[in-house]
């Protein structure tokens, strides 16, 4: 009921905004001071997107609360979230045996309220610490939360590095408008941030306290789709890898497989599934990882191929030929991987 009021309010608003100031305004030539009004009508439905947004987050806090969602802190554990929505989205959060706490993506904007009450019960602080966010590739159903979080939630969250490699802001300007736009609005908050920048590159080998992390592929030029500029990394963590692919296609898939193959890296025991389990990887990348566990980050439209053009079928296929023991869909509901830690 109260979301329906403030939404009323905001409809209101703009209407009245348009008649009683920006048409009198331009009629009168009075530009200047439309201008500063406009400014004003921006701080207020600021203020009526905040107070949503805390209505929001009383509904989901009900919502994890009710999905027993188990607080991992101090635990080795991949959390892969559910789209509330049932839409596409790449969201992970992952804790560790000496208390980090690590994010994927996030998934789309309408997904914050949920991702916030989530990442507090798996933490069990009210003040969520992040110490690694990583950024795959600028989509909306990945960056749009962590852009939400930064924009309107900056002091709900401590975050204290960011991983990425971004394209240039303009290489998307003619060919992906949902890419275009997500560089631009990134670079437009970033100031907020850049201290906390970290531009991955291939080969990089890093850790976050007893995660390690193999960096195999970052943005590449020489491929025009936005989904073949994701970040491909492997996480060792309590004793097994994990593959973690974004929306990478079959172009930087066949990348990463000829840079990596002979070395053993990329097979791992737990694969993300790319691009949300359809036209994305290959075969033969499948083949190469040999996993035993796949994270599939997959609503219930698209693991039935509802609009009957997607290739999740032939890429479950695959999977089951490969004999991978273990599928967790997201399409079931928020799921937890506990990994082994063999050195207990």
């Amino acid at each position: 009921m109260l979301k329906k009021i403030i939404i009323v309010c905001a409809v209101f608003l703009v209407v009245s905004f348009i008649f009683l100031v920006i048409v009198p305004g331009f009629v009168g030539g009075n530009k200047k001071k439309v201008t500063k009004e406009f400014s004003f009508f921006v701080n207020v439905v600021d203020f009526y997107k905040t107070r949503i947004n805390k209505a929001k987050g009383l509904s989901y806090y009900r919502v994890v609360k009710n999905e027993n969602v188990p607080n991992t802190m101090n635990v080795n554990a991949i959390h892969m979230l559910r789209s509330v929505t049932d839409t596409i989205g790449n969201s992970f959060i992952i804790t560790t045996k000496d208390g980090k706490v690590i994010v994927m993506d996030g998934g789309h904007r309408t997904e914050t309220p949920y991702f916030l009450e989530y990442l507090k019960a798996v933490t069990g602080q009210e003040k969520p610490h992040i110490d690694g966010w990583f950024l795959s590739h600028p989509h909306d159903d990945h960056c749009e939360v962590f852009l939400e979080v930064m924009e309107y939630h900056f002091c709900d969250v401590e975050v204290d590095k960011i991983y990425l490699n971004f394209p240039p802001i303009d290489f998307y300007a003619q060919t992906d408008k949902w890419a275009d736009g997500i560089l631009h609005e990134y670079e437009s908050l970033r100031p907020l941030f850049r201290d906390k920048e970290q531009i991955l590159h291939d080969g990089d080998l890093f850790s976050i306290g007893k995660a390690d992390f193999t960096v195999f592929y970052t943005f590449d030029p020489a491929f025009s789709d936005c989904n073949d500029s994701s970040l491909v990394f492997r996480m060792d963590l309590g004793g097994e890898s994990v593959l973690f692919t974004g929306d990478c296609g079959e172009k930087a898939g066949e990348k990463v497989v000829d840079n990596w193959a002979e070395s053993g890296l990329i097979h791992c025991d737990v694969c993300q599934m790319s691009h949300h389990g359809q036209n994305g990887c290959n075969k033969r990348f499948y083949e190469t990882v040999a996993p035993s566990v796949c994270l599939w980050p997959t609503p219930s439209w698209v693991w039935d191929n509802r609009n009957g053009n997607l290739k999740t079928e032939e890429v479950r296929a695959w999977i089951e030929e490969l004999g991978v023991q273990y599928n967790f869909v997201a399409k079931d509901g928020s799921k937890v991987l506990y990994l082994s830690d063999f050195s207990r």
